[in-house]
């Protein structure tokens, strides 16, 4: 009897104990790689697999959510087939000391990732994003109606945004300025998809000109922040063909230094909110229409920026070169005639004048 019970009992140990181990193992096993595999798997995933970017799924993780609320968020949006296996995954992190913890966020996920790879990247905060690219030269109104073209917020949000002045957070801004016209840095910018106020897309173009912008001011000469900045948004405006910036903001400057009108054409156009164009050149009667941005019949500078500057007509307006020049009139190629005497600047004006007439009636079709 006692050596069939040691028998027994070795039996149990040495074959049934392994195998109901194992078999617990296997069962486990398998229970894991289902719940942990990508709730679209198999037929499934191959007919969703060509379309994952367009069937992604927007998750919303608040700030302080709980790794148990984020699993039944995620189980509800059929991105994760266990809740269970979400949390085993999270205690397992926990067990290693990993670093970190979930991000809050917006999360841009699919049902063809697996349970590791989703929560990965909410734990390494890999948070979707959207970009936006605002131009040199831009103005305020541009921006509106860029922004309301992209669906971020409509152009009379963004208008009455930038008339808010957040001189607390930025105290570099000048004092008594109307809006933000030329403050507003032209780059590209990340934002994190789904909605989003004027106000961060703002502090963005702030932050950047506050990085960029102010360092080059500290080498300018002679001028308030506001001056250089008006200036280099003129300049800006003004200069199509990059090398020739420095030589347009050595004119204005001289102009400026002399008491003459700046006679810069953007600065009417910004006054009337228009653009010319070869074919529709800007008139007498608007030139001579008045309004504190017309520089024909104004001395100085116009009142605020007309534009957001970049990098290279900062810096060229930062310390202008003196130079001979008073005037300079467009090609209508992106180059510039530069003339000492007004003499010389008319007759200018004319040859440009002559060639766009000649070039207009070699047109097919011109009326003689």
């Amino acid at each position: 009897m006692k050596m069939a019970a040691r028998f027994s009992k070795w039996f149990f140990i040495l074959a049934v104990f392994p195998v109901t181990v194992g078999f617990c193992g296997w069962q486990g096993w398998s229970w894991w790689s289902w719940a942990s595999a990508p709730p679209l798997s198999g037929a499934a995933a191959a007919t969703e697999n060509a379309a994952t970017e367009k069937n992604m799924i927007q998750v919303e993780i608040p700030q302080g959510a709980a790794a148990q609320e984020i699993g039944k968020t995620l189980k509800a949006t059929g991105l994760i087939r266990s809740v269970d296996a979400w949390n085993l995954w999270t205690r397992w992190q926990t067990l290693q000391n990993r670093e970190g913890s979930f991000q809050a966020g917006a999360y841009e996920l699919s049902p063809n990732q697996p349970l590791e790879t989703i929560a990965n990247t909410i734990w390494q905060g890999e948070i979707a994003e959207q970009s936006f690219t605002i131009p040199e030269g831009w103005s305020m109104l541009q921006m509106a109606e860029y922004f309301a073209g992209q669906g971020l917020f409509s152009k009379e949000e963004f208008l009455a945004a930038v008339q808010q002045i957040p001189r607390d957070r930025y105290p570099w801004l000048p004092e008594g300025i109307p809006h933000l016209e030329g403050f507003l840095y032209p780059d590209t910018y990340k934002l994190p998809t789904g909605k989003v106020s004027p106000q961060v897309v703002i502090n963005q173009m702030l932050d950047r000109f506050e990085q960029t912008a102010l360092p080059i001011y500290q080498q300018a000469q002679g001028k308030t922040l506001l001056q250089w900045v008006i200036l280099s948004s003129i300049v800006e405006k003004e200069a199509v063909v990059s090398a020739e910036r420095p030589q347009i903001a050595s004119v204005f400057a001289r102009r400026l230094r002399e008491n003459i009108a700046l006679g810069s054409d953007p600065t009417v156009e910004y006054a009337l909110g228009i653009r010319q164009t070869v074919e529709q050149p800007l008139t007498y009667a608007q030139v001579q229409t008045p309004s504190p941005y017309n520089t024909y019949i104004n001395a100085g500078l116009p009142p605020t920026p007309i534009s957001s500057p970049g990098i290279a007509s900062l810096e060229a307006s930062t310390a202008p070169a003196d130079t001979e020049f008073l005037y300079f009139v467009a090609r209508y190629d992106g180059t510039h005639v530069f003339s000492k005497t007004l003499a010389e600047h008319e007759a200018a004006q004319a040859a440009i004048q002559d060639g766009v007439a000649a070039q207009n009636k070699a047109k097919p079709g011109a009326v003689e």
